[in-house]
């Protein structure tokens, strides 16, 4: 199987290896250029260098199928639309997932910030795919600025009510996915906990920067990167939360939602 060059643009890479899906085969979207409605402090993939919330082609779907055809017969658990920025910001998303799933038959999981889902047609193209997980790192708007720092100020009922509409109106698996940089005061547990038992996904992961966040944009990191001392690239190492907090809380989360919570790297109350 192929791998993925960083001196050329291929909207496919991978295999990742992931704790939480097993092996991905990942889908981009986007292109060479990071684009993003967020610019998270811990990106793996840097400084995100365009911030915008409005949507448009940017690889098209011809250009990713092509990509996708060495990479055959696919021996991957899922195919993972995530890649350079947010996917759900290009407008063949539905197109794509639906010409991946055909080609491949592989199940396919869509990573996303949630912050376009209070548009139902990027509800729509998103309920073709089998898997969605939805980054949900903050409870409150100042945690939301600090944390993910969005291009503009979203509206935080807003994103919530499109994140529950979709939650609502989907029929395949949902995930929440949420990092933790510092462990969380009472209030804020307990509104996450509010939020969960409300929206019911079918998990929850809990997740603290495990990789380096480079200091400038660098398109290789959207595979695994782990290993800080072997990058070619000057890093930012990121605080993490402790094992013990973060099964903590997972606990805390099962105890009053009964949602499985899937703490890395390890499954609790499987």
């Amino acid at each position: 199987m192929p791998t993925q060059s960083i001196s050329t643009f291929t909207s496919v890479y991978g295999p990742v290896k992931s704790w939480r899906y097993g092996t991905s085969l990942g889908i981009d979207p986007i292109g060479s250029v990071s684009t993003c409605s967020f610019n998270c402090v811990y990106c793996q993939l840097g400084e995100i260098q365009i911030r915008t919330n409005q949507r448009q082609i940017f690889v098209p779907t011809e250009q990713i199928i092509c990509d996708l055809q060495p990479f055959a017969p696919w021996d991957v658990d899922v195919i993972t639309l995530s890649g350079n920025g947010e996917p759900t910001l290009a407008l063949n998303l539905g197109e794509i997932i639906a010409q991946i799933k055909q080609i491949t038959h592989k199940p396919v999981l869509v990573l996303t910030n949630g912050t376009l889902l209070i548009d139902p047609r990027v509800r729509t193209a998103l309920s073709l795919a089998d898997r969605v997980s939805v980054k949900v790192d903050a409870v409150f708007p100042e945690q939301l600025r600090r944390i993910n720092r969005p291009i503009v100020e979203f509206n935080w009922q807003q994103v919530w009510q499109g994140i529950q509409q979709f939650r609502q109106d989907y029929k395949g698996e949902i995930g929440i996915q949420t990092m933790l940089l510092t462990s969380w005061d009472e209030r804020s547990k307990q509104r996450y906990i509010e939020l969960m038992r409300s929206l019911q996904p079918d998990e929850i992961q809990l997740n603290t920067p495990t990789r380096a966040k480079p200091l400038t944009h660098q398109l290789e990191a959207r595979g695994n990167h782990t290993n800080a001392d072997s990058l070619p690239y000057p890093v930012q190492i990121l605080k993490q939360v402790s094992s013990d907090i973060l099964q903590t809380f997972a606990e805390e989360i099962y105890d009053s939602t009964k949602i499985l919570v899937r703490c890395a790297p390890h499954l609790v109350n499987s």
